[in-house]
Protein backbone atom coordinates (compact mmCIF):
# COMPACT_ATOMS: atom_id res chain seq x y z
CA UNK A 1 0.00 0.00 0.00
CA UNK A 2 1.38 3.41 -1.00
CA UNK A 3 0.93 5.82 1.91
CA UNK A 4 3.54 8.58 1.52
CA UNK A 5 2.25 11.75 -0.12
CA UNK A 6 5.25 12.08 -2.41
CA UNK A 7 5.03 8.46 -3.54
CA UNK A 8 1.30 8.79 -4.20
CA UNK A 9 1.89 11.92 -6.28
CA UNK A 10 4.58 10.24 -8.37
CA UNK A 11 2.44 7.12 -8.78
CA UNK A 12 -0.55 9.08 -10.12
CA UNK A 13 1.60 10.89 -12.69
CA UNK A 14 3.34 7.71 -13.80
CA UNK A 15 0.04 5.86 -14.20
CA UNK A 16 -1.46 8.78 -16.14
CA UNK A 17 1.41 8.68 -18.61
CA UNK A 18 1.11 4.89 -18.86
CA UNK A 19 -2.56 5.31 -19.77
CA UNK A 20 -1.64 7.64 -22.61
CA UNK A 21 -1.94 11.12 -21.14
CA UNK A 22 0.74 13.55 -22.26
CA UNK A 23 0.75 15.83 -19.25
CA UNK A 24 -0.23 15.51 -15.61
CA UNK A 25 -0.12 18.13 -12.87
CA UNK A 26 -1.72 18.48 -9.45
CA UNK A 27 -3.10 21.47 -7.56
CA UNK A 28 -4.79 22.03 -4.23
CA UNK A 29 -8.57 22.25 -4.32
CA UNK A 30 -9.68 25.75 -3.43
CA UNK A 31 -11.98 28.47 -4.66
CA UNK A 32 -10.68 30.15 -7.82
CA UNK A 33 -11.03 33.71 -6.55
CA UNK A 34 -9.00 35.19 -9.39
CA UNK A 35 -11.33 33.60 -11.94
CA UNK A 36 -14.56 34.72 -10.31
CA UNK A 37 -14.56 38.32 -11.59
CA UNK A 38 -13.46 37.26 -15.08
CA UNK A 39 -16.28 34.72 -15.31
CA UNK A 40 -18.87 37.16 -13.94
CA UNK A 41 -17.83 39.83 -16.43
CA UNK A 42 -17.86 37.37 -19.35
CA UNK A 43 -21.35 36.18 -18.49
CA UNK A 44 -22.64 39.70 -17.81
CA UNK A 45 -21.45 40.86 -21.23
CA UNK A 46 -23.60 38.20 -22.90
CA UNK A 47 -20.85 36.91 -25.16
CA UNK A 48 -21.62 33.35 -24.06
CA UNK A 49 -24.58 33.76 -26.44
CA UNK A 50 -27.16 30.94 -26.16
CA UNK A 51 -24.98 28.80 -23.86
CA UNK A 52 -27.14 29.62 -20.85
CA UNK A 53 -25.83 26.54 -19.07
CA UNK A 54 -22.64 28.51 -18.46
CA UNK A 55 -24.63 30.54 -15.94
CA UNK A 56 -25.61 27.43 -13.99
CA UNK A 57 -23.71 26.09 -10.97
CA UNK A 58 -21.61 29.25 -10.81
CA UNK A 59 -20.04 28.48 -7.44
CA UNK A 60 -19.29 24.88 -8.43
CA UNK A 61 -17.28 26.15 -11.40
CA UNK A 62 -15.06 28.01 -8.97
CA UNK A 63 -14.79 25.43 -6.20
CA UNK A 64 -14.56 21.66 -6.95
CA UNK A 65 -15.15 20.83 -3.29
CA UNK A 66 -18.80 21.64 -3.97
CA UNK A 67 -18.77 18.92 -6.63
CA UNK A 68 -16.78 16.42 -4.59
CA UNK A 69 -17.29 16.82 -0.82
CA UNK A 70 -14.01 16.48 1.04
CA UNK A 71 -11.96 17.06 -2.10
CA UNK A 72 -8.37 18.11 -1.44
CA UNK A 73 -6.51 17.61 -4.73
CA UNK A 74 -7.32 18.04 -8.40
CA UNK A 75 -5.24 16.14 -10.94
CA UNK A 76 -5.24 17.97 -14.28
CA UNK A 77 -4.48 15.88 -17.35
CA UNK A 78 -3.91 16.62 -21.03
CA UNK A 79 -4.38 14.08 -23.82
CA UNK A 80 -2.92 14.75 -27.27
CA UNK A 81 -5.28 14.51 -30.25
CA UNK A 82 -3.20 16.20 -32.95
CA UNK A 83 -3.17 14.42 -36.29
CA UNK A 84 -1.30 15.13 -39.48
CA UNK A 85 -3.98 13.33 -41.47
CA UNK A 86 -6.15 15.48 -43.70
CA UNK A 87 -9.42 15.25 -45.58
CA UNK A 88 -8.38 14.30 -49.10
CA UNK A 89 -10.51 16.78 -51.04
CA UNK A 90 -9.24 20.32 -50.32
CA UNK A 91 -12.62 21.65 -51.39
CA UNK A 92 -14.66 19.50 -49.01
CA UNK A 93 -16.29 21.01 -45.91
CA UNK A 94 -13.82 20.88 -43.02
CA UNK A 95 -14.25 19.02 -39.73
CA UNK A 96 -12.15 19.93 -36.69
CA UNK A 97 -9.31 17.52 -35.89
CA UNK A 98 -10.75 16.70 -32.49
CA UNK A 99 -13.79 15.11 -34.15
CA UNK A 100 -11.92 12.82 -36.55
CA UNK A 101 -12.09 9.74 -34.33
CA UNK A 102 -14.13 8.24 -31.51
CA UNK A 103 -15.86 10.58 -29.08
CA UNK A 104 -13.18 11.72 -26.64
CA UNK A 105 -15.61 11.77 -23.72
CA UNK A 106 -15.90 7.99 -23.88
CA UNK A 107 -12.23 7.34 -24.60
CA UNK A 108 -10.90 9.52 -21.80
CA UNK A 109 -13.59 8.62 -19.27
CA UNK A 110 -12.51 4.98 -19.55
CA UNK A 111 -8.87 5.92 -18.97
CA UNK A 112 -9.76 8.19 -16.05
CA UNK A 113 -11.83 5.51 -14.38
CA UNK A 114 -8.90 3.13 -14.77
CA UNK A 115 -6.64 5.73 -13.14
CA UNK A 116 -9.06 6.24 -10.26
CA UNK A 117 -9.39 2.49 -9.76
CA UNK A 118 -5.65 1.88 -9.64
CA UNK A 119 -5.31 4.72 -7.11
CA UNK A 120 -7.97 3.13 -4.91
CA UNK A 121 -6.21 -0.24 -5.15
CA UNK A 122 -2.86 1.23 -4.15
CA UNK A 123 -3.79 4.00 -1.69
CA UNK A 124 -6.49 2.29 0.33
CA UNK A 125 -9.38 4.45 1.56
CA UNK A 126 -9.92 6.98 -1.23
CA UNK A 127 -12.82 8.79 -2.84
CA UNK A 128 -12.85 10.77 -6.04
CA UNK A 129 -14.60 11.68 -9.27
CA UNK A 130 -13.48 12.00 -12.87
CA UNK A 131 -14.45 14.74 -15.30
CA UNK A 132 -14.08 15.12 -19.06
CA UNK A 133 -15.71 18.31 -20.27
CA UNK A 134 -18.95 17.12 -18.70
CA UNK A 135 -19.35 19.11 -15.49
CA UNK A 136 -19.02 22.72 -14.28
CA UNK A 137 -15.22 22.58 -13.97
CA UNK A 138 -12.98 25.41 -15.21
CA UNK A 139 -10.58 23.01 -16.88
CA UNK A 140 -8.13 25.51 -18.34
CA UNK A 141 -7.80 27.42 -15.08
CA UNK A 142 -7.08 24.23 -13.16
CA UNK A 143 -4.62 23.06 -15.79
CA UNK A 144 -2.75 26.36 -15.44
CA UNK A 145 -2.81 26.01 -11.64
CA UNK A 146 -1.34 22.51 -12.04
CA UNK A 147 1.54 23.87 -14.11
CA UNK A 148 0.52 22.39 -17.48
CA UNK A 149 0.70 25.66 -19.40
CA UNK A 150 -0.74 29.13 -19.85
CA UNK A 151 -4.07 30.32 -21.24
CA UNK A 152 -3.28 31.92 -24.57
CA UNK A 153 -4.78 34.85 -26.42
CA UNK A 154 -7.15 32.44 -28.18
CA UNK A 155 -8.37 31.42 -24.66
CA UNK A 156 -6.99 27.87 -25.05
CA UNK A 157 -4.43 26.19 -22.83
CA UNK A 158 -0.99 26.14 -24.46
CA UNK A 159 1.69 23.78 -23.15
CA UNK A 160 5.27 24.96 -23.70
CA UNK A 161 7.03 22.87 -26.31
CA UNK A 162 3.84 20.93 -27.07
CA UNK A 163 1.13 23.34 -28.24
CA UNK A 164 -2.62 23.23 -27.67
CA UNK A 165 -4.05 20.19 -29.45
CA UNK A 166 -5.08 18.55 -26.17
CA UNK A 167 -8.21 17.36 -24.47
CA UNK A 168 -8.28 18.33 -20.80
CA UNK A 169 -9.58 16.09 -18.04
CA UNK A 170 -9.59 16.02 -14.25
CA UNK A 171 -9.46 13.61 -11.36
CA UNK A 172 -10.67 15.13 -8.08
CA UNK A 173 -9.50 13.26 -4.98
CA UNK A 174 -10.00 13.51 -1.23
CA UNK A 175 -6.30 13.00 -0.40
CA UNK A 176 -3.49 15.49 0.14
CA UNK A 177 -0.75 15.32 -2.50
CA UNK A 178 2.31 17.28 -3.52
CA UNK A 179 1.25 20.26 -5.61
CA UNK A 180 2.83 21.68 -8.74
CA UNK A 181 3.58 25.39 -9.06
CA UNK A 182 1.12 27.52 -11.01
CA UNK A 183 2.27 28.26 -14.56
CA UNK A 184 2.74 32.00 -14.16
CA UNK A 185 4.44 32.88 -17.47
CA UNK A 186 2.60 33.97 -20.61
CA UNK A 187 4.51 33.10 -23.77
CA UNK A 188 2.12 34.67 -26.28
CA UNK A 189 4.10 37.90 -26.14
CA UNK A 190 3.23 40.34 -28.89
CA UNK A 191 2.02 37.59 -31.24
CA UNK A 192 -1.50 38.19 -32.61
CA UNK A 193 -1.74 35.45 -35.24
CA UNK A 194 -4.81 33.82 -33.73
CA UNK A 195 -6.57 37.19 -33.46
CA UNK A 196 -5.68 38.17 -37.01
CA UNK A 197 -6.59 34.79 -38.51
CA UNK A 198 -10.05 34.36 -36.95
CA UNK A 199 -12.45 34.82 -39.91
CA UNK A 200 -15.32 36.07 -37.75
CA UNK A 201 -13.40 38.27 -35.32
CA UNK A 202 -14.44 36.14 -32.36
CA UNK A 203 -11.25 36.82 -30.38
CA UNK A 204 -10.98 40.20 -28.67
CA UNK A 205 -8.39 42.49 -30.32
CA UNK A 206 -6.39 42.34 -27.09
CA UNK A 207 -6.80 38.58 -26.83
CA UNK A 208 -7.75 36.39 -23.86
CA UNK A 209 -11.50 36.87 -24.39
CA UNK A 210 -13.83 35.09 -26.79
CA UNK A 211 -17.18 36.23 -28.16
CA UNK A 212 -18.80 32.80 -28.45
CA UNK A 213 -21.59 34.12 -30.66
CA UNK A 214 -19.01 34.83 -33.37
CA UNK A 215 -16.97 31.65 -32.96
CA UNK A 216 -17.25 29.15 -35.82
CA UNK A 217 -17.10 26.24 -33.37
CA UNK A 218 -20.07 27.68 -31.52
CA UNK A 219 -21.99 28.45 -34.71
CA UNK A 220 -21.55 24.94 -36.14
CA UNK A 221 -22.09 22.97 -32.92
CA UNK A 222 -23.75 24.84 -30.04
CA UNK A 223 -25.93 27.24 -32.03
CA UNK A 224 -29.24 25.52 -32.79
CA UNK A 225 -30.99 28.17 -34.86
CA UNK A 226 -30.30 29.39 -38.39
CA UNK A 227 -26.74 30.67 -38.73
CA UNK A 228 -26.90 34.47 -39.14
CA UNK A 229 -26.42 35.56 -42.73
CA UNK A 230 -23.65 37.98 -41.77
CA UNK A 231 -21.36 34.94 -41.43
CA UNK A 232 -22.10 33.58 -44.91
CA UNK A 233 -18.70 34.56 -46.30
CA UNK A 234 -16.75 34.01 -43.09
CA UNK A 235 -17.10 30.31 -42.27
CA UNK A 236 -13.81 29.32 -43.95
CA UNK A 237 -15.49 26.15 -45.25
CA UNK A 238 -15.87 24.84 -41.70
CA UNK A 239 -18.82 22.53 -41.10
CA UNK A 240 -18.09 21.17 -37.61
CA UNK A 241 -15.76 23.04 -35.28
CA UNK A 242 -12.80 25.17 -36.26
CA UNK A 243 -9.03 24.81 -35.76
CA UNK A 244 -7.90 28.08 -37.35
CA UNK A 245 -6.67 29.80 -34.19
CA UNK A 246 -4.63 26.70 -33.35
CA UNK A 247 -3.40 26.04 -36.87
CA UNK A 248 -1.76 29.47 -36.99
CA UNK A 249 -0.36 29.37 -33.43
CA UNK A 250 3.47 29.21 -33.54
CA UNK A 251 3.50 26.93 -30.51
CA UNK A 252 1.71 24.21 -32.48
CA UNK A 253 4.77 23.68 -34.64
CA UNK A 254 5.73 21.39 -31.77
CA UNK A 255 2.55 19.30 -32.05
CA UNK A 256 3.17 15.61 -32.70
CA UNK A 257 0.94 12.88 -34.08
CA UNK A 258 -1.19 11.28 -31.38
CA UNK A 259 -0.85 7.56 -30.64
CA UNK A 260 -4.43 6.75 -29.71
CA UNK A 261 -6.03 4.16 -32.06
CA UNK A 262 -9.53 5.33 -31.09
CA UNK A 263 -8.80 8.76 -32.55
CA UNK A 264 -7.94 7.42 -36.00
CA UNK A 265 -10.39 8.66 -38.67
CA UNK A 266 -12.32 6.38 -40.98
CA UNK A 267 -11.12 6.31 -44.58
CA UNK A 268 -14.72 6.79 -45.71
CA UNK A 269 -14.72 10.15 -43.93
CA UNK A 270 -11.31 11.26 -45.21
CA UNK A 271 -12.30 10.31 -48.76
CA UNK A 272 -15.53 12.32 -48.81
CA UNK A 273 -15.35 14.86 -51.62
CA UNK A 274 -17.43 17.99 -52.00
CA UNK A 275 -20.13 16.11 -53.91
CA UNK A 276 -20.39 13.40 -51.26
CA UNK A 277 -20.89 16.05 -48.59
CA UNK A 278 -23.61 17.75 -50.63
CA UNK A 279 -25.45 14.47 -51.19
CA UNK A 280 -24.96 13.09 -47.65
CA UNK A 281 -28.02 11.08 -46.58
CA UNK A 282 -29.08 10.44 -43.02
CA UNK A 283 -28.14 6.77 -43.35
CA UNK A 284 -24.66 7.68 -44.58
CA UNK A 285 -24.35 10.25 -41.79
CA UNK A 286 -24.83 7.51 -39.20
CA UNK A 287 -22.54 5.05 -41.00
CA UNK A 288 -19.69 7.53 -41.34
CA UNK A 289 -19.94 9.53 -38.11
CA UNK A 290 -21.40 7.09 -35.60
CA UNK A 291 -19.36 7.17 -32.40
CA UNK A 292 -17.61 10.45 -33.25
CA UNK A 293 -18.18 13.93 -31.82
CA UNK A 294 -19.89 14.92 -35.10
CA UNK A 295 -22.98 13.05 -33.88
CA UNK A 296 -23.54 15.92 -31.47
CA UNK A 297 -24.68 18.09 -34.39
CA UNK A 298 -27.18 15.43 -35.47
CA UNK A 299 -28.00 15.02 -39.14
CA UNK A 300 -30.21 18.14 -39.43
CA UNK A 301 -27.52 20.27 -37.82
CA UNK A 302 -24.76 19.02 -40.08
CA UNK A 303 -26.97 19.48 -43.15
CA UNK A 304 -27.77 23.00 -42.00
CA UNK A 305 -24.05 23.73 -41.81
CA UNK A 306 -23.19 22.23 -45.19
CA UNK A 307 -26.17 23.92 -46.86
CA UNK A 308 -25.13 27.24 -45.32
CA UNK A 309 -21.69 26.92 -46.92
CA UNK A 310 -23.27 26.18 -50.29
CA UNK A 311 -25.86 28.98 -50.24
Amino acid sequence: MICEKGEQTAFIKQEAIRLGFSLAGISRVRKLDEEEKRLRDWLASGVHSSMSYMENHFNMRLDPSLLVPGAKSIVSLAFNYFTDKRQNDPGAPVVSKYAFGRDYHKVLKKKLNALLEVCKNNFGDLNGRVFVDSAPVLERAWAKNAGLGWIGKNTLLIAPGKGSYFFLAELVLDVELDYDPVFEADHCGTCSRCIDACPTGAIDPEGYRLDAGKCISYLTIEHKETIPGKFSSKMANRVFGCDICMDVCPWNRFAKQHREPDFEPKDTFLNMDKTAWKQLSEDDFHKIFSGTPVMRAKYPGLKRNTDFLQD
